[in-house]
C-alpha cells in the first residue's frame, strides 16, 4: 500500500512525537535514589570488588591470555561465580561458556632482520607489523625517503628521480611536525603514500622514529613482537603488500652507519622541502617466520531472569572483558586495571542484583568477554551469534577502564556514547542524584568510543554506554596521571594492583552501572537513539554498514 506524501508526513510527526515522549520518560528518572536503587548501593561491596580484582589478576591466572590456560582458568572462575550468584547459564549447551575459535601466531627464532653483517634482535630492535598472511621474506638495498610525500600543490616530491623497485624503503611515519593529525587523516595521506611506495615496487618498508611520536617504534615493537590472535579465516593484507617493519631508536642508528651521515642528520634533511632520497649503502634481508596453531577461548555469560511477564523477554546486557595479554615469552601481563578491575565491578553488580529483595522487570545478562585486546573478538562473536534475542536487548552497559577510578573518590563520570542515545539524559539525571559530574569524552582524538566492547553492540543497533570514573578537580591533572601510567604500565607487565589504590572509587562506578541498569529495566520503553545521532535510524539487530562519522 502506498500512502500520500501528506499521510507519510503525518505518520512521521507521530513517530517523532512518540520518540520524544520515550526520551522524556527515560530522562525523567527520580531525582533521588528510590528504595531498590539505594538497596543496590548497599549490596555493592568494596571488599568484594577488591577480592575479585585480586583473584583475577593473581599469578595463577597468568594474565588471562586468550587461548591460554590462564584465560581458561579465569573463564571457569567467572562461570563458578555466576553459578554461585544464581544466574542461569546462557552459553553453549546449557553451560556458562560460549566457545570461540582463534588462530594463534607466534614468531619463531628464525624471524630475522639482517643489516649488512649485523643481525638485529627481534622484539628488542625490530618487529614486523602482523599481516596475517603467513611467512614473508624480502631483501634489497636500503633507501631513506623521509615521509615519502609527493604533493604537486605543496611543491614537495620526496621520491623524485628515485627507483623503489626491489628496495628496502626506510621512512618516517606521518604526519610530520606541524601538520595536523586530523588534516592528515582527512586527506588519507598515509594511505596515498603507502600506495605510491608499494606500487613503486618496494621490497619492504621500514619505519624509524623521530623521537617525539605519540606511539614511538619501540612501543610498537613491544606489541608487535607478542603472540598474535586472529579469527581462523580472518583475511590479512593482499600478498602484493610488502612486509612492514618497525625499528627501535638504537637499532635505527645502525641503518645509517654506512650512509655518511647520522640518523639525526638524515632527520634534519628529511624535514626540508627539497629533500631527496638518500642511499643508505647497505643491503638488508628480512624474514618473518611464524608458528601457527588453532586455539579456543570462551565468553562467559549468565542471566538473571526478570520479574515482569512481558518485559522479562527483553534484557539489559552488562559487559566487561576479562582477557589481558597473558603469558608471552615468559612475561606475565596481569591486566589488573585493564580489565580485572572492570570485570570485578561488573561481577559486583551481578552480586548486588542477585541479593536484591525486588527483582528487576527486565532480564539482566552478564557477559564477560574474551579476545578484546586483539580486536573486540569476544563481543563481536556474541553480538553476531547472541545467546539472547538481539532485537530484545534494551541496552548495553560496558566497563573497560585504565584504573582512573582508583585515583580517589569518584566524582567525575564519562559516558562514552552518551551523546547518541536516551541513556545520556538518564546518566545526567542519575549523576545529579549521586553528586557526580558528567563530562564528555576528555580525549576525543583517541576515539575511545570505537575501541571497546560496547561498540560491537552499537554495530548491531543497540544503544550502548561505556562508563569511566575519575576523581574531582581539574581533569588535566588526572589525564596526566593516565598518560604517565600508559607510558609505563598500560598493556605491560606493570599493570598490577598498587598499594595506593582507592577502592571506594570502583564502588561508585559499579553503583552507577547498577542503578542505570535498574532504571533501564524498570522503564516501559527501551532506550532509543537520539534524533541528533548518526545512529538514529539504526534498528536493533542491524546488519548494515554503520553511517560514517561526520
Amino acid at each position: 500500500m502506498k500512502f500520500s506524501k501528506a499521510t507519510q508526513y503525518f505518520f512521521a510527526l507521530i513517530s517523532a512525537a512518540a520518540l520524544a515522549t520515550n526520551i522524556a520518560a527515560l530522562a525523567a528518572a527520580p531525582a533521588e535514589l528510590a528504595g531498590s536503587e539505594f538497596e543496590l548501593t548497599e549490596k555493592i561491596s568494596v571488599a568484594s570488588i577488591r577480592q575479585m580484582t585480586e583473584a583475577l589478576s593473581a599469578p595463577e591466572m597468568a594474565g588471562r591470555g586468550t587461548g591460554q590456560p590462564g584465560g581458561e582458568k579465569a573463564a571457569n572462575w567467572i562461570a563458578d561465580k555466576f553459578k554461585a550468584l544464581g544466574l542461569k547459564p546462557l552459553g553453549d549447551k546449557g553451560s556458562y561458556l560460549q566457545k570461540i575459535d582463534f588462530k594463534e601466531s607466534v614468531a619463531t627464532p628464525e624471524t630475522s632482520f639482517v643489516v649488512g653483517d649485523l643481525n638485529l634482535e627481534h622484539g628488542v630492535d625490530f618487529a614486523f607489523l602482523p599481516q596475517n598472511n603467513g611467512n614473508r621474506s624480502a631483501s634489497g638495498d636500503m633507501i631513506f625517503v623521509s615521509y615519502g610525500i609527493q604533493s604537486k600543490e605543496a611543491g614537495i616530491d620526496m621520491l623524485a628521480g628515485t627507483s623503489l623497485t626491489g628496495k628496502v624503503v626506510v621512512m618516517i611515519e606521518g604526519p610530520p611536525p606541524g601538520f595536523g593529525k586530523a588534516d592528515w587523516e582527512k586527506q588519507n595521506a598515509s594511505l596515498l603514500i603507502m600506495r605510491n611506495i608499494i606500487s613503486g615496487g618496494a621490497a619492504a618498508i621500514v619505519y624509524v622514529g623521530r623521537g617525539d611520536e605519540e606511539h614511538p617504534p619501540d612501543e610498537m615493537i613491544s606489541y608487535m613482537s607478542r603472540r598474535q590472535i586472529t579469527l581462523p579465516n580472518e583475511e590479512g593484507y593482499p600478498p602484493m603488500v610488502p612486509p612492514f617493519i618497525y625499528v627501535g631508536a638504537k637499532a635505527a642508528e645502525k641503518l645509517f652507519s654506512n650512509s655518511g651521515m647520522t640518523l639525526k642528520d638524515a632527520m634534519v634533511k628529511g624535514h626540508q622541502r627539497d629533500f631527496k632520497a638518500i642511499d643508505l649503502k647497505l643491503k638488508a634481508k628480512v624474514a618473518a617466520r611464524y608458528k601457527v596453531a588453532k586455539v579456543t577461548a570462551n565468553n562467559v555469560v549468565g542471566v538473571l531472569e526478570g520479574s515482569d511477564p512481558k518485559l522479562k523477554t527483553e534484557a539489559v546486557v552488562f559487559s566487561a572483558h576479562y582477557d589481558a595479554f597473558g603469558n608471552d615469552n615468559g612475561k606475565i601481563f596481569p591486566g589488573a586495571a585493564d580489565n580485572a578491575l572492570g570485570t570485578a565491578e561488573m561481577l559486583s553488580v551481578a552480586e548486588a542484583f542477585s541479593k536484591l529483595s525486588v527483582k528487576p522487570k527486565r532480564s539482566l545478562v552478564f557477559l564477560a568477554v574474551t579476545g578484546e585486546e586483539y580486536g573486540l573478538y569476544g563481543s563481536k562473536a556474541w553480538s553476531k551469534e547472541p545467546t539472547w534475542d538481539i532485537k530484545k536487548i534494551a541496552a548495553n552497559l560496558n566497563l573497560d577502564g585504565i584504573g582512573s577510578e582508583v585515583y580517589g573518590p569518584v566524582k567525575t563520570i564519562v559516558g562514552y556514547g552518551a551523546e547518541h542515545s536516551s541513556m545520556g539524559p538518564m546518566l545526567e539525571t542519575l549523576a545529579r542524584s549521586m553528586n557526580l559530574h558528567v563530562i564528555p569524552d576528555p580525549v576525543p582524538d583517541e576515539k575511545v568510543f570505537y575501541r571497546s566492547d560496547h561498540y560491537s553492540f552499537v554495530e548491531r543497533g543497540i544503544p550502548s554506554l561505556m562508563l569511566l570514573g575519575a576523581p574531582a578537580g581539574d581533569k588535566a591533572v588526572w589525564l596526566e596521571r593516565i598518560k604517565d601510567w600508559e607510558k609505563t604500565d598500560y598493556h605491560q607487565t606493570g599493570d598490577v594492583i598498587q598499594p595506593n589504590w582507592a577502592w571506594d572509587g570502583p564502588e561508585t562506578v559499579a553503583e552507577v552501572m547498577a542503578i542505570l541498569g535498574w532504571r533501564i529495566s524498570e522503564t516501559d520503553a527501551m532506550p532509543n537513539w537520539l534524533p541528533t545521532s548518526r545512529f538514529a535510524k539504526l534498528e536493533r539487530g542491524n546488519t548494515k554498514e554503520l553511517p560514517k562519522e561526520k
